[in-house]
């Protein structure tokens, strides 16, 4: 393979992958916990475009409860989000995990 080839695949390589990110923009996954009484949305790119607490949970009171549950609403929804991208990417390098791709 001369490096003629090798650049015209790097290039290709690098659209694909564009199209990719481009894609998890638009797909969203949802962290849980307390049963549903904290949720973060994150697209697929790991970014959190949203946050719904029911009232329930928000207690002057006990605010550790409440930024318990947040944390881990955000947590679950990281993991998700990183799932996706991964299984997304997984699709370009043939399941090679490549460091700093996602």
């Amino acid at each position: 393979m001369n490096m003629g080839d090798l650049m015209k695949q790097a290039q290709q390589f690098q659209q694909k992958l564009a199209e990719i990110q481009q894609e998890l923009g638009g797909k969203t996954v949802t962290g849980v916990s307390g049963g549903g009484m904290v949720t973060a949305t994150f697209n697929g790119r790991s970014e959190m475009i949203g946050i719904s607490i029911e009232k329930e949970v928000v207690n002057p009171e006990d605010l550790q409860l409440l930024q318990d549950l947040v944390v881990s609403a955000v947590n679950d929804g990281l993991v998700k989000a990183k799932q996706v991208g991964q299984a997304e990417l997984g699709k370009l390098t043939g399941g090679i995990n490549i460091p700093g791709l996602f």
